[in-house]
């Protein structure tokens, strides 16, 4: 009786882990941030965050389900349980690491200023940055960066997407914006207008803004999951499945 037991109980374990092998994950993402994540013309999530999590999850045999999420409540989303793991371009910095939990980091994209064609802003300090309108996403790297860097000097318009900055652009309320380069090329560089052109320099540092790169964050307790997806990732890189995404999206001529 006591060994039918010990099989019964272990059977159903085995049952249980391969349950969970198949279990659907949930990751919370902010659309659109083209090229990381964004919608194609008929609705369907796209981009290299969302190619790239499907690949992993694929490679530690769960399913993705995208949970989508504005960027000021993302956090608190994954806090709340609303999905288990945050993979929408979010940088790794010292303030994020103490209510969550990265992975090892996955993309490190340049940050660049970006401003009309006609602008005489030759580059951003505060000599020429004086009395302009900076326009960045709300809540952004960027937004910390150029509030403490120019926001005595300079307004700064703060939106929910990178579309509604563009639309400000646009328009000329916004004389220069601060963002991932990847998101500016798509939505600003890459525009059928071509007004537009990158002011100054790429900027990566200092680290306090700019973190190590972008990760995956979980909740502080999944560790364990957090480690399936790092060896996941080595093997995506090893195999070359990481190079062709890169590739994809991000070299010369891609769109």
């Amino acid at each position: 009786m006591k060994k039918l037991l010990t099989i019964t109980l272990l059977g159903s374990a085995l049952l249980a882990g391969s349950a969970f092998a198949q279990d659907t994950l949930r990751i919370g993402v902010d659309v659109p941030y083209e090229p990381m994540e964004y919608r194609t013309a008929d609705g369907e999530l796209t981009g290299f965050d969302i190619e790239l999590g499907n690949a992993l999850c694929a490679e530690i045999d769960r399913k993705c389900e995208w949970v989508v999420q504005a960027w000021d409540g993302i956090i608190p989303g994954l806090m709340a349980r609303k999905y288990d793991a945050i993979m929408s371009s979010m940088t790794i910095n010292e303030a994020r690491e103490k209510t969550v939990l990265f992975s090892n980091p996955y993309f490190k994209p340049p940050s660049a200023w970006f401003a009309p064609s006609s602008s005489n802003i030759d580059f951003p300090a505060k000599q020429t940055l004086e009395g302009k309108t900076i326009g960045v996403q709300r809540g952004t790297l960027q937004d910390n960066y150029a509030t403490d860097m120019f926001g005595d000097v300079a307004d700064i318009n703060r939106y929910t997407t990178a579309d509604d900055l563009v639309l400000d652009m646009d328009a000329g309320r916004v004389d220069i914006a601060f963002l991932d380069f990847p998101v500016g090329k798509s939505t600003l560089l890459d525009s059928e207008e071509g007004n537009y052109k990158v002011v100054g320099s790429m900027i990566t540092k200092p680290e306090k803004y700019f973190g190590e790169g972008f990760g995956i964050a979980f909740r502080k307790r999944d560790e364990e999951l957090a480690k399936q997806f790092n060896e996941a990732l080595a093997t995506l890189k090893e195999n070359g499945t990481y190079q062709k995404l890169y590739n994809k999206y991000f070299a010369e001529g891609s769109k």
